[in-house]
């Protein structure tokens, strides 16, 4: 991996990261409630599900 792969990596995060709340701002508020009302485990959960589906989705990827 090099510094570019990187830097396009982050351009892509930023970019998707973006869609929701330009697309639908009141679903992001709505969501984020959602979120802010979860207990720690359920939060842990869903950050490690979401990190192994990336890195499989990455190795598929590559």
């Amino acid at each position: 991996m090099n510094w570019q792969d990187l830097g396009a990596a982050l351009a892509l995060l930023l970019v998707l990261e973006g869609l929701l709340p330009f697309l639908n701002p009141d679903g992001l508020k709505r969501a984020i409630r959602v979120i802010a009302n979860m207990d720690d485990n359920t939060l842990r959960f869903a950050g490690l599900t979401s990190m192994v589906i990336g890195v499989f989705l990455l190795t598929l990827v590559r």
